[in-house]
């Protein structure tokens, strides 16, 4: 079992395997295109599989592969399965934009995935282009209702801006709820890589739904950053506040960088590297940096304070 430095048990690996991404989305990425870490500087899936099995044997019982856009890196199918069949209990889910899903859903569930988070911003074409600077809708909805008709679980995700998408919130909802999907609102996050700088809040997000829905505050599932609500006929939406740090206490993530950084907290900028022990097969080494890491995983996030990090959230996964 892995414990952190506050006593907490940590069971949920985030993997970033690329920094890599498709869509330039106003609130993550820049407009232009920036120096990528070249790919002889990353982990080979299968040195990071030599990790996750370290981290498996350990207690990690949740694994969500994240970018950049995920589904870019070459080989992500055979590291699918590779986890699959080293542990196949484990939760294993991929965060993803869906622009390349219709053509790989299929695969990706017969090598053992069983759930994805997709990003979706808008139902309105020139919305979408806008926020991800590319015509992105109709591949991206096409790719989602490929993955719900072979089964594959969805939870959608919705960063509301000012002035941009704002207006869809209600539509965005329904819509979701029509195909019995779970949607969750994310706070814009501030961060120096954006090219937009206002989202909208929490408390304003609920007043544009309650405009046409009644619903109640639900109970916060497990050790998740998103406050569930419930519309009176069941159907329920989450909000997710990276601003306040009340779900740190049950926080049980740690993550891990395509070039092999460990980092406890996602605005944390201290970070340790496996990636030398892993290449050099020293598996005891990496399981000793990775019990160094957790027991410096931060108490609560550093979210507006002078230690918060400028690590971009493609490097991560947010």
């Amino acid at each position: 079992m892995l414990i952190d430095g506050h006593n907490r048990v940590v069971d949920y690996l985030r993997i970033s395997v690329t920094e890599r991404c498709n869509f330039r989305c106003q609130y993550c990425m820049p407009e232009k295109p920036f120096s990528w870490v070249p790919h002889e500087n990353l982990l080979s899936f299968e040195d990071m599989f030599e990790f996750v099995k370290v981290a498996i044997d350990e207690g990690i019982k949740k694994i969500r592969l994240t970018g950049g856009e995920p589904l870019l890196r070459h080989g992500l199918v055979q590291f699918v399965k590779l986890i699959h069949d080293y542990a196949p209990n484990i939760d294993l889910a991929i965060t993803t934009n869906a622009f390349l899903l219709e053509e790989t859903a299929q695969s990706l569930k017969d090598a053992g995935l069983k759930r994805l988070n997709i990003s979706l911003d808008s139902l309105k074409p020139e919305v979408a282009k806008q926020i991800a600077q590319k015509d992105v809708l109709d591949k991206v909805l096409k790719g989602i209702h490929k993955a719900n008709s072979i089964g594959l679980g969805i939870k959608i995700n919705c960063v509301p801006l000012k002035g941009i998408n704002d207006s869809e919130i209600i539509d965005l909802l329904e819509y979701c709820k029509k195909n019995n999907w779970e949607i969750r609102f994310i706070e814009f996050m501030e961060n120096s890589h954006a090219s937009v700088k206002q989202g909208l809040s929490s408390d304003e997000m609920q007043e544009i739904i309650s405009k046409k829905y009644k619903f109640t505050k639900g109970k916060r599932v497990g050790s998740s950053p998103s406050q569930t609500y419930i519309l009176e006929d069941g159907y329920k939406f989450g909000i997710i506040e990276p601003h306040k740090d009340d779900f740190c206490s049950d926080c049980n993530r740690i993550r891990i960088t395509a070039e092999g950084y460990l980092i406890p907290c996602l605005y944390f900028e201290d970070a340790l590297s496996i990636a030398d022990a892993i290449k050099q097969k020293d598996i005891k080494e990496a399981s000793n940096i990775l019990k160094k890491v957790l027991k410096n995983k931060p108490e609560k996030n550093k979210w507006g304070s002078e230690n918060q990090s400028n690590r971009a959230f493609y490097e991560t996964g947010g």
